[in-house]
């Protein structure tokens, strides 16, 4: 069984805070070597734990004004896979999820002003299936990150 320990856990939070940070100042806060802070990161994303590096943008400063969360419910199964399709084809949204409760899906969206939403919820309102949906637009954002807290595990 593969294992996820102590030092692999700091080393995903080092990424986590800093996707750019140096494996040599990685190697440095883990007390290993270089190669062999290199080697438990290609381990780590031979095992699909360590996905991909990015960079954080700020949307104010782009000015992408609008973040909102729009809940879409489908009549039926059938439309299920091209309404995915498609949405996952749209820019403006950054979130996806199957969800229980009111609506089949809920989207996490952003955009530039309310004409660009309106123009997106048509989009989203014409595929098929879809029979309706409700959008909640932010106000402030109190906390937003992508951070995830690892523990010691067994894969």
């Amino acid at each position: 069984m593969e294992r996820i320990d102590d030092t692999d856990v700091r080393i995903l939070e080092l990424l986590q805070e800093n996707g750019r940070i140096k494996r040599s100042r990685i190697a440095e806060e883990v007390g290993l070597s270089v190669p062999t802070v290199s080697d438990r990161m290609r381990k780590l994303s031979e095992r699909e734990v360590l996905t991909g590096y990015t960079a954080t943008l700020n949307p104010k400063r782009l000015h992408i004004d609008i973040t909102a969360f729009v809940r879409v419910r489908i009549d039926g199964s059938e439309n299920y896979p091209k309404f995915v399709k498609s949405v996952q084809e749209m820019k403006e949204v950054q979130e996806l999820h199957s969800i229980t409760g009111e609506g089949s899906h809920i989207l996490k969206i952003r955009t530039k002003n309310t004409t660009t939403l309106e123009t997106l919820l048509s989009r989203l309102q014409s595929l098929p299936g879809v029979v309706g949906t409700t959008t909640s637009i932010v106000l402030s954002t109190m906390k937003e990150t992508g951070f995830l807290p690892v523990e010691p595990m067994t894969l």
